[in-house]
């Protein structure tokens, strides 16, 4: 059961990395995909042609910020 969720959960990967190999290290310093969900249309917040509505943060930020409500609240 296992392999077969890796095997469904890797059916789109494919493309190319670069790697940077050194002293034992090794980073990333490229990839590429055909699949990739990566659009340079879309990562700015000007001219994304509406796919990012900045009220939409406002609910993350203020779920991701739970957390740090709840933990100022335990601590006094």
């Amino acid at each position: 059961m296992l392999q077969a969720a890796i095997d469904h959960s890797q059916a789109k990967v494919s493309g190319t990395v670069r790697l940077k190999l050194y002293k034992g290290n090794a980073s990333v310093v490229g990839r590429k995909s055909p699949n990739s969900l990566y659009s340079e249309r879309h990562v700015t917040f000007e001219d994304d042609a509406g796919a990012y509505d900045q009220k939409d943060a406002a609910g993350f930020i203020k779920l991701n910020a739970l957390r740090l409500r709840l933990l100022a609240q335990r601590d006094r």
